[in-house]
């Protein structure tokens, strides 16, 4: 639940709450939001093992496709494209990589077709404008 909040946002909030509540205060409050934390986790657990209990195998069923979007969630987009758009075979970034490394391994650019330059200035029609 609080997997992204470092130990600087923890200070912050304990900084911010010994100026609101006073140390005094702190103590109390700060033990009333772990027991309302806990209260509210074992309130969540009871009632996954109910839905267990009363679906059965469907509850399985259920949580398949909430895992994968799970797995979902924490891919970059370079693993994303990897798996789905290339089959797992990530030697194009590889390559790329190697290429952003050293430009002197690239393949010779061909050579630019030439450029026509316009004889005069471009025409011009005032009815059209």
């Amino acid at each position: 639940m609080f997997a992204n909040v470092g130990w600087g946002e923890m200070l912050v909030l304990v900084v911010v709450g010994l100026v609101i509540l006073g140390p005094e205060r702190l103590p109390g409050a700060i033990r009333w939001t772990a027991g309302a934390l806990r209260q509210a986790r074992d309130y969540v657990t009871t009632a996954t093992d109910q839905l267990r209990d009363e679906m059965g195998p469907e509850f399985d069923d259920l949580r398949a496709p909430l895992s994968e979007l799970q797995k979902l969630r924490g891919m970059t987009p370079r693993a994303a494209l990897t798996k789905h758009l290339l089959d797992g075979d990530d030697s194009l970034f590889t390559a790329v990589g190697q290429l952003a490394e050293d430009p002197r391994n690239a393949a010779p650019a061909r050579a630019a077709a030439p450029r026509l330059e316009p004889e005069g200035p471009a025409p011009f029609d005032a009815d059209a404008t």
